[in-house]
This record gives C-alpha cells, sequence and structure tokens, in this order.
C-alpha cells in the first residue's frame, strides 16, 4: 500500500493520530474517538499493520493496537502530525 495511501485519507489520518496520541488503544475506543465505524476503522488499522507502523494484540474479546516503535516511519509520523 504504502505509506503514501494512508496519508491520503482524512479518515486514516484521523486514526493514525489518535493511536499516535496514546501509543496504544482498543480499536472500539479508537472508532468512537475517531467517529468512524468500527469495519472501516479496523481497515485502516490492517493497512498500517501491513506497513510496520503497528501491531495488534488480543487481550480476552478485546483488539488492542500499539504503535511498532522500532519502525523509522512511526518517528516521522509522530513529527509530522503530532509535533508539526
Amino acid at each position: 500500500m504504502g505509506i503514501e495511501r494512508i496519508l491520503s485519507s482524512p479518515g486514516r489520518i484521523r486514526v493514525l493520530k489518535i493511536i499516535l496520541k496514546y501509543g496504544q488503544i482498543n480499536v472500539t475506543r479508537l472508532a468512537r474517538e475517531a467517529s468512524l465505524h468500527h469495519r472501516l476503522v479496523s481497515k485502516y488499522i490492517d493497512e498500517m499493520r501491513e506497513e510496520g507502523i503497528v501491531s495488534v494484540y488480543k487481550v480476552g474479546r478485546i483488539r488492542i493496537v500499539e504503535l511498532n516503535v522500532d519502525n523509522p516511519q512511526v518517528a516521522l509520523l509522530r513529527e509530522l502530525l503530532l509535533d508539526g
């Protein structure tokens, strides 16, 4: 997909900003804070996981999205979207 595609959508950017803000967040809360449908947020998360920006793990039935801080793109995205 590429980072360009992730940054081409206002919805994807909104989701990414929230993940960058918290570092990790459950998918339901993320959808609620982004004011987007849960299914659409899940799609965006899958795209970001393919790029190595986030990882996802489960705690019971709850899916948690976590930033992949080892990916150098994450630091650049944080600077671009939060500090800029």
